[in-house]
């Protein structure tokens, strides 16, 4: 290797290790691609019903912040409610298991009785996770803090792409070489019909799940069933961990009515997550954007293991845009123009005279003998 080639690796090295440790940023500036695409998509039918761009744009943001505030609407009022019942009823229950304990003591044998749990002795033994709980509250805090700060950073970049997104996309375009750009151009128009085709497909996995977890609560008769069930439709687009999370605080408030209502709403809602991630999902998104369901599991966990909670969250949409990306540069651009040389294909035919053909051919001969003679005299 020459100078030259030697300084190209080091720069490549380079390059490729700040994108590593700017991963984060990386992947907060794709979620705000991908919002801006979702409105930008919904401006675009706006406009075509005739309203002004400025408008639509205008339109489509009201929409998504409508959203947002109704979905915290619905979920934090009962949250707040159950979550002041519960810390009431739980003291309570405890209180009622102390006493039923004490009630037990005096029914069993003395030797028994250093094997009956005390209360108490239970609390004393559970301080000191209770202090560390208390003590990374802070860490939490401050956690919750960086995501508002995310949040907003997102939304940010969100207006900016959303304002004028023809510029940013000629900026993008002229990266790649000359030749090259109206290639790139042509891939991102298929990058944004796939991405609609996944937000169509969530949608549709969000509605399904959010519907059928509120309609099996309601027969359960749990309180807050249509809170549970916007949260649990809204969790469905973290994949895997999104719908552990959002049986949480069903089962919890389950429990201020019967102990049995937890166990039924843990199944109730174990069925809807192997319904979803077995049928519904695998589905729609093969369907929407032609994923088959192993290549989104194992995207899901490529994206979890380098990228976190967030590479999770956007695991899906990414493996949307890479899929496109890999099909029409890597694949058709590359390897399947590998040892193509460019040069027309040339076909041998092998014509076989006929007798007409020979008999012509023999006439042609004889007139121009003749012209040859003639010529010569």
């Amino acid at each position: 290797m020459n100078l030259g080639q030697w300084i190209g690796l080091i720069a490549l090295v380079l390059s490729l290790y700040i994108l590593w440790q700017i991963r984060e940023v990386l992947l907060l500036m794709f979620a705000a691609v991908v919002l801006a695409t979702t409105l930008n998509r919904l401006a675009r039918r706006f406009q075509r019903s005739g309203l002004r761009r400025g408008l639509a744009v205008i339109l489509a943001v009201t929409l998504f912040f409508a959203g947002v505030i109704g979905f915290f609407w619905l979920i934090v009022p009962p949250f707040a409610q159950q979550f002041r019942e519960l810390t009431y009823r739980v003291p309570q229950g405890f209180g009622r298991f102390n006493t039923g304990l004490d009630e037990l003591r005096t029914h069993i044998p003395i030797e028994l009785l250093p094997y009956i749990p005390d209360l108490n002795s239970l609390s004393e033994q559970a301080q000191p996770l209770i202090n560390r709980a208390l003590g990374n509250s802070f860490a939490f805090v401050s956690g919750s803090l960086e995501v508002v700060l995310k949040v907003l950073l997102v939304l940010v970049l969100t207006g900016m792409f959303l304002a004028n997104p023809d510029a940013y996309r000629k900026v993008f375009v002229r990266l790649f070489p000359s030749f090259y750009r109206r290639r790139v151009d042509g891939i991102l128009e298929k990058c944004e019909v796939s991405l609609e085709g996944w937000i169509t497909g969530a949608a549709i996995g969000v509605s399904v799940v959010g519907l059928m977890s509120m309609v099996g609560l309601s027969v359960l008769h749990v309180k807050a069933a249509l809170a549970l069930g916007v949260l649990a439709g809204f969790m469905n687009l973290i994949p895997n961990l999104g719908p552990t999370i959002s049986v949480i605080p069903a089962m919890a408030i389950a429990l201020l009515d019967a102990p049995w209502k937890v166990l039924a709403v843990f199944i109730l809602y174990f069925f809807i997550q192997q319904a979803e991630s077995n049928f519904i999902t695998p589905i729609v998104m093969e369907k929407q954007v032609s994923l088959l369901p192993a290549v989104t599991l194992i995207s899901q966990l490529f994206f979890v293991t380098f990228f976190g909670f967030l590479g999770l969250f956007l695991a899906l949409p990414l493996t949307v845009v890479a899929k496109i990306w890999v099909q029409e540069v890597l694949i058709k651009d590359v390897l399947d123009q590998w040892g193509d040389n460019h040069q027309p294909a040339t076909e041998l035919v092998i014509v076989s005279e006929s007798p007409r053909f020979e008999d012509a051919a023999k006439g042609n001969d004889q007139r121009e003998a003749e012209i040859t003679n003639s010529d010569d005299e």
